[in-house]
């Protein structure tokens, strides 16, 4: 039950940061100053962080699936996808100027 509410959590996450432009949900972007923020592309900045939440939500949510029928490895690969997805975000993000102006 627990993974299901953290993929819904995710989820919804990745809706209010890329539909609503929530940026003080993005860590580091909301303790910016406004000189630093004035630097970033928002809008791309909030269509990533919002993709990358969303693909995270149902990650989680394929091994809550794989919980509810209890097939471990379902389980096990869900976090490993999860590890391997967050640090190529993390790579991409941090790489190459993509959220700056």
């Amino acid at each position: 039950m627990i993974l299901l509410l953290t993929g819904l959590l995710l989820i919804l996450i990745g809706y209010l940061v890329k539909y609503k432009q929530w940026t003080w949900l993005i860590a580091g972007y909301n303790t910016s100053s406004k000189k630093e923020k004035a630097k970033y592309d928002t809008v791309a900045l909030c269509h990533g962080v919002g993709n990358i939440m969303f693909s995270l939500g149902g990650i989680v949510f394929i091994s809550f699936i794989g919980e509810l029928l209890e097939i471990e490895w379902v389980v096990t690969f869900g976090w490993v996808l999860f590890v391997i997805v967050m640090v190529f975000f993390l790579i991409y993000a941090n790489t190459g100027n993509r959220f700056k102006k």
